[in-house]
């Protein structure tokens, strides 16, 4: 039958025989939402897993998607924890598809510990066996009115004494934290990363170099600064591991989702691999982990161009450094078992 989802169409439009089709994969950053016309659930997670590449493995990240409706407003994000461990069920119902395997919910992390702490062992209960961490993003966004996700954290939350006790609780927890920011924000970021030096902390998405709005023009500008930011804070923080990926969100401004077509994985190489690069070279490959960023990355780029650009980034590298790459680092950093 004919899929008659116009996105998908799109999408479509662009079909790339898969690159080194027997390297496993874990991709460690997806969504899961029920949204009018607009779901993403397991069934469309598989279709995008499925498209070519051996990925064994996911890691669901938080989303504000079915959050419960009423009761404490600190506790109503355990909805999300429970839809995402019912939709893992569905997952190992066939063992011919990814599986999700880790959860990483929402808990604000400015609340008194012991309120903190109890939140934390529900999300466990719920998230049956597969809880990994907290994100608590800290992107604030300082022309909202030019993004197409902006963050709305407030201003100066990693400096927050409240917030980085939460962080540092998640390190006793034996629990990751998760954070998403953009690039004026990274070293704000490193100055976190270092008063919670016994929490792994995983950045996600580059620290996103926008590239709209009043930074449209400043590309290259922007990516010297950021070649700094990132050196110093892997050379600084041996606490932080990075996730390469996300850099195909409309705000990061190299326009694909505006065009008739989606980009080839060979225009995705050109345009962003040495982002990819200099985190390798600065993080190394046991700190670095490729993930997709769906379906907000699906905007841009299907799933399969999407690891095929990953692969010819990684062309180079020895067989251990690749699978690091797109395995070994997420297995380890979130406690995976392999199916």
């Amino acid at each position: 039958m004919v899929d008659q989802n116009p996105a998908q169409a799109w999408l479509d439009q662009v079909i790339e025989a898969p690159i080194d089709p027997d390297q496993r994969i874990i991709d460690p950053h997806h969504h899961l939402w029920r949204r009018p016309e607009d779901d993403y659930l397991v069934q469309d997670l598989w279709r995008d897993t499925s498209s070519g590449h051996k990925v064994l493995m996911t890691v669901f990240v938080e989303c504000g998607a079915e959050y419960h409706t009423n009761g404490p407003e600190e506790a109503r994000s355990l909805g999300e924890t429970a839809f995402v461990a019912k939709q893992a069920e569905l997952s190992r119902d066939d063992p011919t598809h990814a599986t999700i395997a880790g959860i990483v919910g929402k808990v604000d992390l400015r609340l008194p510990t012991a309120t903190l702490t109890k939140l934390l062992d529900q999300h466990r209960a719920m998230g049956q066996g597969l809880f990994r961490g907290i994100r608590h993003a800290g992107a604030h966004a300082l022309h909202p009115e030019t993004l197409t996700i902006p963050g709305r954290a407030p201003k100066d939350l990693y400096q927050d004494p409240a917030y980085r006790r939460g962080v540092q609780e998640l390190g006793r927890q034996n629990l990751t934290f998760d954070t998403w920011h953009y690039h004026h924000q990274n070293q704000d970021f490193m100055d976190l990363a270092q008063a919670c030096p016994e929490t792994v902390m995983i950045l996600d998405h580059f620290g996103t170099p926008l590239g709209v709005g009043p930074f449209k023009h400043l590309r290259e500008q922007i990516f010297t600064q950021w070649q700094r930011d990132m050196a110093a804070l892997a050379r600084n923080c041996p606490n932080v591991v990075a996730k390469l990926g996300g850099l195909a969100m409309p705000d990061n401004g190299f326009g694909w989702s505006e065009r008739d077509r989606p980009a080839s994985s060979d225009e995705f190489v050109s345009a962003q691999a040495r982002y990819y690069r200099h985190m390798i070279d600065c993080f190394g490959p046991d700190r670095c982990m490729f993930e997709s960023n769906f379906p907000v990355d699906k905007r841009s780029i299907g799933y399969n161009t999407l690891y095929n650009g990953f692969k010819k980034i990684a062309a180079d590298c020895s067989v251990d450094v690749k699978d690091q790459l797109f395995y070994g680092t997420a297995a380890r950093v979130y406690g995976l078992c392999d199916p």
